[in-house]
């Protein structure tokens, strides 16, 4: 078979929020079949089996036919290369670790030109995985070697670049089933939950309720012992040192055995327990020396070390440690045990989503410190059946959560807030964890910020715990989904101004209000950037900036068609209506069906307690109503308009003009706005807007539920210019708003 020519990408888009394929982020890659356009996939010989061959779980995609192996059924039957390319590139996101169903794949109006798209929360993972599908299927069709494993370790060489770490992601998943909403504010783990004056962050484990105070004093070891013993939580009697010589010292006035830890150390490094011998305190000491800026010497507890995640003062899940041994067989040295006994366990690695840690015994102070108590080194080789400590507290994995005694709880939800932080991983010793610790003599031995909580999330024994919804249900209550009312204004016709007279009646209703459009970005009628800001940028600096109580941003189809909207859902969807398409060949948009695509996108991200607000005079804006999760609030000059009659006899809402007069409509009858003169007086002073476009304006603040007296004293005052000189910069709006 002759060897046909490459695939060509001609474009790839990032659309970054909810778009005209789905409510999520989208890759969307213009593709070019050119020759292969005449070889769908039963003509290639052997395609079909290399693929199976590389991909076997290919086997899992349902594809249209909606049953396992439908997309199989869909190659064996002919299918053509744009789609395949679509699902090899599912199928390498799946084995990546990142797993992905939802894809497309649509013929253009150009023959042989297709738009491939296919779901991506990292754009650079998307890339990835784009390039790397790229090749995999040319080899397949051209019958040519392909490393598949290696195309796998690049997607998810990036992935671990990219990606969030496991516990800010249990969080943003949390919130994702909540329906709260997140912007990922940096290249590492800061997340903002929600919109606007409703957000919440969180890094990691810490949130913006956790005191930086807090923080400081969990980092300082011996102050939160003060603070514990004060409030008469059970702590290890223990002295800050300065030398090797003193820690020796000490642990002999303490008693032996004793605990050398770091003053201000974390995740257990540094710390070496059971110590009894000089040598060993010293050697010790410099272990810790090294992880911290000081060390403290204390009494060794009895018992097994645990680890308890207190969130808003309540246990919600508790680990148990264990040490970790590798037994010998009289042939391999210590070094071959670790890596045939213990980093063969898939449960360990390097990377922040595996619940064990891959141990270096070349660069683990800490393991070469154990050998030595045993005197032994790395090299050395175990008799048959010799057990060797590697690790006291390796496997800090176990899950207690249902033994934990009441007293320990409390204890433990005491000293989180003795420290002050709403979310605090407290390590405790005691023997028995089920029992309060004063029947087993244990005492709580540190108090951590930012807990990682990825032990809770795997354990390697028990049940993993939920305590991503444990922080989001911290942060938000119940009834609070994190949203702002959010309306979107799409169409051409004066959307600009309708944005800033929606923004003006949300303001006079005491809401500081954001509002992105084509005169620039506005805040509480203050210009910050005079450009166009009819761009997802924009509308998301709205969305991070804490001050927003109301946000209006207008969306062009070209806007929603290039980058897709700032956010995923909003409470009023404004459509006004469905010209421009001329200006839009580059998306391929020709026909008022391609319009619709594109302008459907306002409607449908509604949320089902929102509105609709449609122009009813353009047939095709009338048409998007049942599309609508929410209500539909139509609005037009004309009171005859029949798509406005039909909907307002239904029981419907709508805005019209009657006897120069704007009246809302509300159970068939016309409710006058009262606090808007004659229109004659408007038309005067905004000669340049028609009509519709305060109608629209005057439906969109119907819906967010303001009175309609100040809705039409809001019209009355309104000049639209007013403000515009008031151009301040971006820096200080939001050095404000943080």
């Amino acid at each position: 078979m002759a060897t046909k020519n490459d695939i060509r990408i001609l474009d790839v888009r990032y659309l970054h929020g909810s778009n005209i394929w789905t409510y999520r982020e989208v890759l969307e890659v213009r593709l070019d079949l050119g020759e292969l356009e005449q070889f769908p996939s039963n003509t290639l010989p052997g395609l079909n089996q290399r693929l199976a061959t590389w991909l076997p779980a290919l086997i899992e995609h349902t594809c249209s036919p909606g049953e396992r192996g439908g997309f199989l059924q869909r190659l064996e039957g002919g299918t053509w290369m744009g789609h395949v390319l679509e699902h090899v590139i599912i199928e390498l996101l799946n084995l990546s670790g990142m797993p992905t169903t939802f894809g497309q794949t649509r013929e253009t109006t150009v023959s042989g030109i297709y738009k491939m798209v296919f779901r991506a929360p990292d754009e650079a993972v998307a890339r990835v995985a784009l390039a790397q599908g790229h090749a995999l299927l040319m080899a397949a069709i051209n019958d040519k070697p392909f490393d598949v494993p290696a195309a796998v370790a690049a997607v998810r060489t990036q992935i671990d670049r990219s990606f969030l770490g496991p516990s800010t992601d249990c969080i943003v998943t949390a919130a994702a089933d909540r329906k709260i909403p997140h912007i990922r504010l940096n290249a590492g783990n800061l997340v903002q939950l929600g919109y606007g004056k409703r957000q919440r962050r969180i890094w990691t484990a810490e949130t913006d309720r956790t005191s930086a105070i807090a923080e400081g004093i969990a980092q300082d070891k011996d102050l939160t012992k003060m603070l514990l013993t004060a409030c008469g939580v059970p702590v290890p009697e223990g002295q800050v040192v300065t030398s090797a010589a003193e820690a020796w010292d000490i642990a002999q006035d303490i008693g032996l055995p004793v605990v050398v830890k770091p003053s201000d150390g974390n995740h257990a490094r540094g710390v070496t327990l059971d110590l009894r011998a000089q040598a060993d305190i010293e050697a010790a000491f410099h272990l810790a020396e090294a992880e911290g800026s000081g060390v403290i010497v204390e009494r060794f507890i009895e018992g097994t070390e645990h680890r308890l995640l207190v969130v808003g003062g309540k246990v919600f899940a508790a680990t148990r440690g264990e040490p970790v041994w590798v037994t010998g067989d009289g042939a391999a040295n210590v070094e071959q045990l670790i890596a045939l006994q213990m980093n063969s366990d898939p449960r360990r690695g390097v990377e922040h989503q595996f619940p064990l840690t891959t141990i270096d015994v070349h660069k683990d102070g800490g393991v070469q410190l154990e050998l030595r108590r045993q005197q032994l080194t790395a090299a050395s080789v175990p008799a048959a059946g010799e057990r060797v400590l590697i690790q006291r507290t390796g496997n800090m994995a176990i899950d207690c959560t249902d033994e934990v005694h009441p007293d320990v709880a409390h204890a433990a939800a005491l000293a989180a807030r003795a420290v002050g932080l709403d979310i605090a991983g407290i390590d405790m010793v005691t023997r028995d964890v089920s029992r309060p610790l004063s029947a087993t003599r244990g005492a709580i031995v540190e108090v951590n910020a930012g807990p990682g909580l990825l032990m809770h999330l795997k354990p390697i024994h028990g049940k993993p715990r939920p305590v991503g919804r444990a922080i989001c249900d911290h942060l938000f209550a119940a009834d609070d989904g994190g949203r702002i009312p959010l309306v979107g204004v799409a169409g051409t016709r004066h959307t600009a101004a309708i944005s800033r007279l929606v923004a003006w009646i949300a303001h006079l209703d005491g809401k500081s209000t954001g509002v992105a459009c084509r005169d620039g970005l506005f805040l509480d009628r203050r210009c910050h950037d005079a450009a166009d800001s009819t761009h997802w940028q924009a509308g998301e600096r709205l969305l991070i900036n804490r001050n927003v109580e109301v946000a209006v941003i207008e969306n062009p189809a070209a806007t929603i068609l290039r980058d897709g909207l700032a956010y995923d859902r909003c409470q009023i969807g404004i459509v006004t209506d469905f010209d421009g398409i001329e200006a839009l060949a580059e998306f391929d948009v020709h026909t008022p069906e391609h319009m619709r695509k594109a302008l459907r996108t306002q409607v449908d991200v509604v949320l089902p307690g929102g509105c609709a607000v449609l122009n009813a005079a353009d047939a095709h804006v009338a048409e998007l109503a049942p599309l609508c999760d929410g209500e539909v609030i139509f609005y037009a000059a004309d009171p005859a308009t029949p798509a406005l009659v039909a909907h307002c006899a239904a029981g419907g809402r709508g805005v019209t003009m009657r006897n120069g007069r704007v009246a809302m409509v509300v159970n068939s009858q016309d409710v006058p706005l009262s606090g808007l003169g004659a229109l004659d007086g408007w038309r005067k002073r905004h000669g340049e807007l028609p009509d519709e476009a305060m109608l629209a304006a005057v439906a969109a603040g119907w819906a967010l539920g303001v009175h309609p007296r100040l809705i039409g004293a809001g019209l009355e005052a309104f000049e639209c210019e007013a403000g515009v000189a008031l151009v301040h910069s971006a820096a200080e709006e939001f050095a404000e708003a943080a």
